[in-house]
């Protein structure tokens, strides 16, 4: 299905069906008629600052119908937009903004009153960065930043709307379907559930970031406005699924970002009776690469990522560097329809935006995952190149250890981090959250690992609690700031 874009998309909702919902956050709701009017507003106010269209605008991502509606604004002006997480520190953000070249940050009221500090130009900040081109890359969005400064990412226009025609006709959407937005608005996947189900028509649900652990609450906004598309990390899944909740209306579920444990996606299949289900792997990069139609009656301890999307070309890298023909593991390469041309710092790409090992025109993205592929051309994620530590000189995959804790049916998720140690070379040391009910200790988790890894591999300490495991803005887990809890001596 081949849609207008974005713009145009709006404009004709609000011609052909003004009174349609299209944002709710808590009790507002936003028709097309009125996202359309504010941004046209919007549009006026930014005319009034008389900015260079050349210029971004930082506008930090507050998940709110205004701030949409000033996103939308500026794209209708000509300008590009730097969306950088609001829990930035402001320090940090106005790095971001400078590197970017931003003339002005912007933030907007519930009202639609607009606020604009101008951005000091800072050449020095800027330098070896390229400048963006409105007409070519409207959206910047930023990695985690989980290890140094965001990397800021330009989206292409024409990218964007190739995935939302892919995301259209894969998930089946239509104007009358309800998606959740529960990831934050500057996380790639708002691309799916909140600009692709407006280009759409549909309804967005925007879960509001202050209240993103309640279960209660995320559960409520699902059944309340009887969601139809839901999508997110399995964090999002464990808090849908508590208390044995079940959403009826719900026909697409969508897990991604981290692996989802056995035991959940069984959980998942209760939950949702009447939905299909899909791993869907990628990264802000390159966009989906990777789905998997699961099954969560049949679902094994691992869930595959499985094959590339149409128009996705994906290699395997051994140690040596060789392309790995068939089945085997190695480093994931892919190239995909949706990935950016690179990061906005040129020195970054080296070495990570690469020429086609296989001798081919395109470009490919390193994605530093490791990855087996079986006889029948799946794809199973074995975890990251990073994460390869050697415990008492033994290579070992932190991420498999993960895999096994979180397979234990008492475990709502879990996380291990290598830590330096002088003898060992590395020690492995695992933070769980237990399932609400649950007595689940250490020793019995330690007991539970013993029968399943290799010794050396069995993680020297195990911290079992009820709190959620520290998230990125993403909804990762923060695993650096687990690891220097750690290192404190403390639990994060």
């Amino acid at each position: 299905m081949r849609l207008p874009n974005l713009l145009d998309a709006l404009a004709e909702h609000a011609r052909h069906r003004p009174e349609q919902v299209a944002l709710i956050r808590g009790e507002q709701q936003v028709t097309y008629r009125e996202l359309l009017d504010l941004a046209e507003d919007l549009t006026g106010a930014l005319g009034e600052l008389g900015v260079d269209r050349q210029q971004p605008l930082c506008v930090p991502a507050h998940k709110t119908p205004a701030t949409i509606a000033l996103i939308i604004g500026a794209f209708r002006a000509g300008y590009a937009v730097l969306a950088p997480s609001p829990e930035l520190g402001a320090s940090a953000r106005a790095t971001l903004a400078a590197q970017a070249r931003c003339s002005q940050v912007l933030t907007v009221d519930d009202k639609g009153v607009l606020d604009a500090a101008p951005v000091e130009p800072d050449e020095q900040a800027a330098l070896g960065f390229d400048t963006v081109d409105p007409a070519t890359a409207p959206l910047l969005l930023t990695t985690s930043g989980s290890t140094g400064t965001p990397k800021i990412v330009p989206i292409l226009g024409d990218a964007i709307i190739r995935f939302a025609d892919w995301a259209t006709d894969r998930f089946g959407l239509t104007p009358q379907d309800t998606l959740l937005s529960y990831a934050p608005l500057n996380f790639d996947l708002s691309l799916l559930d909140v600009w692709t189900g407006l280009r759409l028509g549909a309804r967005v649900v925007l879960a509001e970031q202050e209240s993103s652990a309640d279960a209660r609450y995320l559960q409520d906004l699902v059944s309340g406005h009887e969601v139809t598309f839901v999508q997110g990390v399995p964090m999002l899944h464990r808090l849908l699924t508590q208390d044995g909740a079940v959403h009826p209306a719900v026909r697409t579920v969508i897990f991604t970002g981290d692996a989802m444990p056995q035991a959940l996606l069984h959980q998942l299949g209760k939950a949702f009776p009447g939905a299909t289900f899909h791993n869907v792997f990628g990264c802000t990069e390159t966009n989906d690469s990777f789905i998997h139609d699961a099954d969560p009656a049949t679902a094994g301890e691992q869930t595959p990522i499985g094959r590339p999307l149409p128009g996705v070309r994906a290699l395997l890298l051994d140690t040596e560097g060789q392309i790995l023909d068939g089945p085997g593991t190695g480093e994931l390469l892919v190239t995909t329809p949706f990935q950016t041309t690179g990061y906005l710092q040129r020195s970054r790409n080296d070495g990570v935006f690469v020429p086609a090992p296989d001798g081919g025109g395109e470009v490919f993205y390193r994605t530093g995952d490791l990855v087996t592929r079986d006889a029948d051309g799946v794809h199973w994620l074995q975890g990251r190149t990073d994460f390869q530590v050697k415990v008492r000189g033994i290579r070992t995959n932190v991420q498999e250890v993960e895999n096994v804790l979180a397979a234990h049916p008492e475990v709502a998720e879990a996380a291990v981090v290598a830590i330096p140690d002088s003898e060992a070379g590395y020690k492995l040391h695992a933070q769980v959250t237990r399932r609400p009910g649950t007595a689940l200790t250490s020793l019995r988790l330690r007991s539970h690992s013993a029968q399943r890894l290799p010794r050396h591999a069995i993680p020297s300490s195990v911290h079992v609690g009820d709190d959620p495991l520290p998230r990125t803005s993403t909804g990762k887990p923060d695993r650096n700031l687990i690891k220097a809890a750690r290192q404190k001596g403390t639990s994060a």
